[in-house]
């Protein structure tokens, strides 16, 4: 593959979030391998708008990290007055001025009809990209789904519409995103991934507060929010008294798993760095994925399956699309209150042996997964008219 320009932009984070919470999500992974590929030549990295005020307030505090700069390699972060998109249709004019930004930093570095790779369905829609060779979407999540955001929905289905139109380039975590966008251009289902350093050597020491909990434990690792299926984990716990559930991560609304403190078997912990999360897993004895059904759940590839397996534990999970053919270790239960039968099934297989878990590592790198998104940028990309842009929202 020759070595090409490149142009990167996150969704909603930006480059120091990543860098805090460790490289650890799907754009920051693709990021991690634009940095090293020998594909890629030139590399501009854009964050999402910021407000002025708050960028000129990280850079007195000194709180961003330091972005490993080069001659062809810059981050930027465009500025405007507020920090949150507008409703409407002047999302479309929004992303026009994103667009001229990107283009005249991309000039200034000298870089020669970049391929775009973007995080952000309403960037890979709604900017021209005119001065570019290929524009490729990276969906990590439906967010026509995210309840979160849904003030932004209408503008997030006229993005799909226009994606599929204009014949962008589509990669995606799980072939149900595919499906909702529907692309007339090409496409390809990219699964998450795990980076096989983290999880290769002998089985750590577990952390104190993990080794003061009694065995079986199984772990639940990710963001504590309202995907958890909370009623569902305390009939869980309630039926299996014997089993000690770790629900492992930052939690938003503390007040959202509060009900569980009364239960002695359901151990809450907030989030912890990657090698904690790595021993977290390699001592416990098995995994949950205890999602509530939804559209969005749907839709996701869950990262913290790979890392399960990655880990060497089997998973009981809820029944999504995403973790069919993942492994043989995925073991399915009705719901998440309905699991215990499978839990004993589940530690009837037992872990990875080594050999297993190994070959399971190599299978699923994320260097393995980012060569399908790299091979996506090579088509051009057809030009889109940007007069039609605005009667889409």
């Amino acid at each position: 593959m020759t070595a090409r320009d490149v142009v990167f932009t996150f969704s909603y984070e930006t480059y120091a979030d990543a860098v805090h919470r460790g490289m650890m999500r799907p754009p920051d992974r693709i990021l991690q391998t634009l940095m090293t590929s020998d594909a890629v030549d030139g590399l501009l990295v854009a964050n999402p708008y910021r407000s002025v005020l708050s960028v000129l307030g990280r850079r007195l505090r000194r709180d961003d990290p330091v972005f490993p700069a080069a001659p062809r390699r810059r981050l930027v972060t465009p500025t405007r007055l507020r920090r949150a998109d507008p409703p409407g249709k002047s999302i479309v004019r929004t992303y026009r001025r994103y667009d001229a930004s990107l283009r005249r930093e991309a000039e200034r570095m000298g870089l020669r009809s970049p391929a775009v790779i973007t995080t952000n369905p309403l960037v890979a829609a709604f900017c021209p990209f005119a001065w570019a060779s290929s524009v490729t979407y990276f969906g990590r999540d439906d967010w026509p789904s995210s309840t979160g955001r849904q003030r932004y929905w209408p503008a997030y289905r006229a993005a799909y519409r226009q994606i599929r139109e204009s014949e962008i380039a589509v990669a995606a975590v799980s072939q149900q995103i595919i499906d909702r966008i529907d692309p007339l251009g090409p496409s390809a289902v990219v699964p998450n991934g795990v980076e096989p350093e983290e999880w290769a050597g002998p089985v750590p020491d577990p952390p104190r507060w993990l080794a003061d909990i009694p065995e079986p434990r199984a772990v639940y690792a990710g963001t504590i929010d309202q995907r958890l299926d909370v009623e569902g984990i305390a009939q869980l716990a309630g039926a299996r008294p014997d089993l000690h559930i770790v629900l492992l991560g930052p939690a938003p609304d503390p007040d959202y798993v509060r009900s569980l403190d009364r239960l002695p078997n359901v151990h809450v912990h907030g989030g912890v760095g990657r090698s904690e999360l790595v021993a977290v897993l390699r001592n416990c004895q098995l995994s949950l994925l205890a999602h509530r059904r939804t559209p969005l759940t749907e839709a996701m590839s869950p990262l913290k399956v790979y890392e399960y397996l990655a880990a060497g534990l089997p998973v009981v999970s809820i029944d999504l699309p995403p973790i069919r053919g993942i492994d043989d270790r995925v073991l399915v239960a009705p719901s998440t209150g309905q699991m215990g039968e499978t839990v004993d099934r589940a530690l009837a297989i037992g872990p990875m042996s080594e050999q297993e878990r190994t070959a399971f590592i190599g299978r699923h790198s994320w260097a393995a997964r980012h060569r399908t998104i790299l091979a996506l940028t090579q088509r051009p990309e057809l030009l889109r008219r940007g007069e039609e842009l605005s009667a889409l929202v």
